[in-house]
């Protein structure tokens, strides 16, 4: 399963920034992101209503997410890697539709995480 193991590291990275970057936005309402890049704006999306869910922040959201499922990997908990990576695809699906069309917005850091989770449900059904 290395291949899950790399885009959950991946994908716990890129969560790790979206909780530096709210931070670095709660400090200091001018920050520039480095994934604001033009039009593109990771930190309008961070910073929107849809930034949370259950009143928790995304991106914590998403270091639980790849901590359980390295950890499922660890202990060779294999098929619960993949439900629970069917749980996180559609997820990703609301928030890829939320940013894209609700928000007109497009986030880097946002779409890398919409593929790391599209990846860890083929690669978590195929048992790369």
């Amino acid at each position: 399963m290395i291949g899950v193991i790399i885009v959950a590291v991946i994908g716990l990275l890129l969560s790790l920034y979206t909780l530096y970057v709210e931070g670095r936005l709660k400090k200091d309402k001018n920050y520039k992101a480095v994934c604001d890049i033009g039009n593109a704006s990771c930190t309008r999306v961070f910073s929107s209503e849809f930034g949370k869910t259950l009143g928790i922040s995304n991106g914590i959201w998403g270091i639980l997410l790849y901590v359980m499922i390295l950890a499922l990997v660890w202990l060779n908990l294999t098929d619960y890697v993949f439900y629970i990576s069917i749980i996180a695809f559609l997820g990703t699906l609301y928030l890829a539709y939320t940013s894209y069309f609700r928000l007109k917005d497009f986030c880097l850091v946002c779409s890398g995480i919409y593929i790391v989770n599209v990846l860890l449900l083929v690669f978590s059904w195929l048992g790369i």
